[in-house]
């Protein structure tokens, strides 16, 4: 089995979790699970955590404690607002609201190229596509190719890399949308609180946990709540997961 988690932010004002219990909630997960980059090899215990937007407190506050605890984690960025470097303080870049980050970037409220670069060297970041420009794919008005291809190009550009994941912004898809991702990705994530098999996930979309607002280390985990997350699922392979 195969359970993968959503997260945003850390010490923000919302979609976020507390430092002191994230790190807590990471532990566990070290000493629990097996932590995960999308395979076709699974191994006992798999969890895979991705991240999504790629703001700069994940590089600040997250990646210290990927490494510290040796976990593995996927960040979902937008190339429209990353910037190739910054000379913006950490109280610029981190003191500004959700809502107002992606009018932000200019001050770097993203990590920057050159930070993903340093984190997927490290090998327990691996950068995956959120689209171009963070729409939502089922607005009337969007190149849904377009926002697919232009992403996964700069990102393999600028990064050097193969880039095989997608994650769908706002969990917006349809038919139309889905198979238009699998010309261009292995693999597509969605928000869901459900559980996988494997990394195929349910009709070839990957179900997340919610992991913001934590409330504690591993309540998320509870017997109950992964059986609602694995009945949910069981229910979607036979209705279907199409939005």
């Amino acid at each position: 089995m195969l359970t993968s988690i959503m997260y945003h932010h850390i010490n923000s004002d919302k979609y976020s979790n507390n430092e002191d219990v994230f790190e807590k909630h990471l532990q566990y997960i070290s000493s629990n699970f097996n932590s995960t980059f999308p395979t076709t090899t699974l191994p006992e215990k798999a969890i895979c955590l991705v991240f999504d937007d790629g703001y700069y407190d994940f590089y600040k506050y997250v990646f210290p404690l990927l490494k510290k605890y040796g976990v593995k984690a996927l960040l979902a960025v937008v190339p429209k607002y990353i910037l190739d470097d910054t000379d913006k303080e950490d109280h610029v870049r981190l003191n500004v609201k959700h809502d107002d980050l992606f009018n932000s970037y200019q001050n770097a409220t993203f990590c920057t190229y050159k930070e993903l670069e340093e984190m997927q060297n490290s090998g327990f970041v691996q950068i995956v596509s959120h689209s171009y420009s963070h729409v939502n794919l089922l607005d009337a008005n969007v190149n849904v190719t377009e926002e697919l291809k232009k992403s996964k190009e700069v990102l393999q550009k600028k990064l050097n890399i193969n880039i095989d994941s997608f994650v769908y912004p706002f969990g917006k898809y349809n038919q139309a949308v889905l198979d238009e991702t699998m010309k261009h990705y292995r693999y597509s994530f969605r928000i869901g609180n459900g559980i996988n098999w494997d990394f195929s996930g349910v009709n070839h979309v990957i179900y997340r946990i919610n992991g913001d607002n934590l409330v504690d280390a591993k309540s998320i985990f509870s017997f109950s709540n992964m059986t609602k997350f694995r009945l949910k699922t069981w229910i979607k392979r036979i209705v279907g997961n199409r939005k």
